[in-house]
């Protein structure tokens, strides 16, 4: 998965075409499951809850943003070389990651991993990639609201809903499938999936691309740099998140992880709307304060109790079920996140190029997209083993 990031980074960096870049950006996208891999394969080395909870925490936490490390580099980067600069040394660093995976980390293996059951479900990892990949090119031409193409995002649609009707015929009829699909209607996998696409789709655009850009922004917003909207915004939020992350690890094998859940969810909707006043004073400390408080909120808590549950309610027969399937609703929502938050920006923004009535808009889609994976939360079923007993 490493090896395949680096060589979609170097498309990227190389790409002279939207089309390319696209194709880039989907072969990076199969290393989308390397942190759920780092927590299972921790979660075979470390039993006790409360250890592995803080664990899981530095690890989750770390990748929400080295530290801000990324975001200040890629404002630099940005600044003085270009974009494809980025995809260069996101090159290096990927492969750099694999040569340290391949000779300093411990193989894990499932337990049951003899015979046909080893076996990889080609057929259904297809159709799967067919349904999902065709639902996010769909949404993401939807988020052009007048500008889309309808009849591509209806017959793209259509390719969805039938692929995924294949995938759970081939997975019923499979002796070794990719996803069983009992385990589908649990309420440990759909509930669970669904909160993380709902708190997905509500923060990631906002953090990552909206509240950057207004800060960006000369006409509405300060008018920073790309590495001054950096500093401001997303290394705070990751420091932040790098700072709770191991706390709120050991916080939710301590009382609770779908407690300490909620908690985050809170909190990160009532930060979003401390962002609806940041957009009207014109406060840098106040944008400076709602960074660091979504960074707590989100990246320090929600992020890391959701990658948590994929690990902690996955059945003990195939371990890697719920975190893969959590990863690519993790993937989902992130590219739900900017359709739809994108399009409720743009179908509010004004003539007037100094409003902000825009970016609010899109602010208060993240928000109530929160307050939806508020109650869908608590349709997650408590990880009893996972927990420490008072």
């Amino acid at each position: 998965m490493l090896a395949l990031m680096a060589v979609g980074c170097v498309m990227a960096a190389l790409a002279g075409s939207v089309p390319v870049l696209f194709a880039g950006r989907v072969i990076q996208g199969v290393s989308g499951p390397t942190v759920p891999l780092c927590l299972i394969m921790l979660r075979n080395e470390v039993h006790e809850p409360k250890k592995y909870g803080t664990l899981l925490g530095v690890i989750t936490a770390v990748n929400g943003g080295v530290a801000g490390v990324d975001s200040l580099a890629g404002g630099y980067l940005a600044d003085h070389h270009g974009f494809s600069s980025i995809f260069w040394a996101m090159a290096a660093v990927a492969a750099l990651a694999t040569v340290l995976v391949a000779t300093l980390t411990p193989e894990s293996v499932a337990t049951e991993s003899a015979g046909a059951e080893s076996r990889m479900d080609w057929p259904g990892v297809a159709l799967l990639v067919v349904s999902v990949g065709a639902a996010l090119i769909a949404l993401n031409e939807a988020g052009k609201l007048a500008d889309a193409n309808w009849p591509l995002v209806a017959a793209l649609f259509v390719v969805t809903a039938i692929a995924f009707a294949l995938f759970w015929r081939t997975e019923d009829r499979s002796s070794h499938p990719l996803v069983a699909t009992h385990h589908l209607s649990q309420r440990s996998t759909w509930a669970l999936l669904l909160t993380t696409v709902l708190t997905m789709t509500g923060v990631f655009a906002v953090m990552n691309g909206l509240i950057p850009a207004f800060a960006q922004d000369a006409q509405a917003g300060f008018g920073m740099t790309a590495e001054q909207s950096a500093w401001w915004t997303l290394i705070p939020y990751a420091l932040a998140g790098l700072a709770m992350g191991p706390l709120a690890g050991r916080l939710a094998a301590t009382h609770g992880y779908g407690r300490i859940l909620r908690l985050g969810l809170i909190g990160a909707a009532a930060t979003l709307a401390l962002m609806l006043l940041t957009l009207r004073a014109d406060s840098r400390p106040l944008l400076l304060a709602a960074s660091i408080l979504i960074g707590i909120t989100y990246a320090g808590v929600g992020n890391i109790v959701l990658n948590g549950l994929g690990i902690v309610l996955s059945p003990k027969e195939n371990p890697g079920f719920l975190p893969g399937l959590n990863a690519g609703a993790f993937n989902l929502g992130a590219g739900l996140s900017f359709a739809l938050v994108y399009a409720a920006q743009t179908a509010a923004e004004p003539a007037d190029k100094t409003s902000t009535t825009g970016y609010g808009a899109g602010i208060i889609t993240g928000a109530a997209l929160i307050a939806a994976a508020f109650v869908t939360s608590f349709l997650i079923p408590k990880p009893v083993e996972a927990e420490a007993t008072p």
